[in-house]
């Protein structure tokens, strides 16, 4: 391939789909020598008009992702009588879709930025919960949709990275009796608070097995039974002067308790 070429890229939507398509063949003809430019959200004619015009003063082809019938019938037309090459990037799989799962297309334009949103808001979510774990930096308890506070090992920081994949920003506070807890906590309205509490003995083994884990004896205060009630009586008195809902995850599984804490703030959200 001899001097400069161009793809043409058409869009109803962003067009990102097309342009990683054209480049993956471009690669093909080592690189291709070839100029990609990209018509974003085109929605009528006109706008179809003006690329074709630019497309017929060199050797270009068309690459597009419409989904609008009307729009996608009127380029191919167009593209036929101008003796321009126009590439259905979409269609061809459209139709093995809807012929082999037998369901029709909606045919809606943007609906991939709708999926790129929801991805975006949940990386947004999970650099949250990294940033404000294990109350790290208490301004994160203004800016969390959901605030859970407890005692350590009373699984924050699991519950605040599953929350966040279901793009919920979470920050997470430890309750420990020789620290007080940052005034943040009693600015924010109660219904975004949940208190984690635990019964004396399954924290004994939980925090036993996380000593063993770190090959450090299991006679440490951190697990001894004194430390344990005191820190508990200390964080349920927190959670009783915020007002919070307070939670029992001594044996639900992740993933219950954070069922169980959206039902709770929903209820209480709501009340």
């Amino acid at each position: 391939m001899e001097g400069k070429k161009t793809v043409y890229i058409i869009s109803d939507s962003v067009g990102e789909t097309a342009e990683l398509v054209v480049k993956a063949v471009a690669t093909q003809f080592n690189g291709g020598n070839v100029d990609i430019v990209r018509s974003s959200y085109v929605e009528d004619i006109e706008d179809i008009e003006d690329v074709l015009l630019m497309a017929k003063q060199s050797p270009s082809i068309i690459a597009y992702t419409i989904v609008i019938p009307s729009l996608k019938d009127y380029l191919d037309k167009r593209a036929m009588e101008e003796k321009i090459a126009a590439v259905d990037l979409l269609h061809p799989l459209i139709d093995a879709f809807a012929k082999t799962f037998h369901r029709n297309p909606k045919n809606q334009p943007k609906l991939m930025r709708k999926l790129d949103d929801s991805y975006f808001r949940k990386i947004e979510a999970i650099e949250f919960a990294v940033k404000y774990d294990d109350g790290r930096d208490p301004r994160g308890i203004l800016k969390a949709d959901i605030v859970l506070i407890g005692v350590s090992r009373t699984s924050k920081t699991p519950l605040s990275m599953y929350l966040a994949n279901k793009r919920y920003k979470v920050a997470n506070v430890p309750l420990v009796p020789e620290v007080s807890p940052p005034d943040e906590l009693y600015e924010i309205p109660r219904s975004k608070c949940v208190g984690l509490i635990i019964t004396p003995d399954k924290l004994n083994m939980i925090r036993k097995e996380r000593l063993r884990s770190l090959g450090l004896t299991s006679g440490a205060n951190y697990a001894s039974f004194e430390r344990i009630l005191e820190e508990l009586e200390y964080a349920e008195k927190i959670m009783k002067r915020i007002g919070c809902p307070i939670i029992n995850v001594s044996n639900k599984a992740v993933e219950e308790t954070a069922d169980y804490i959206l039902d709770v703030l929903k209820k209480e959200r709501s009340s």
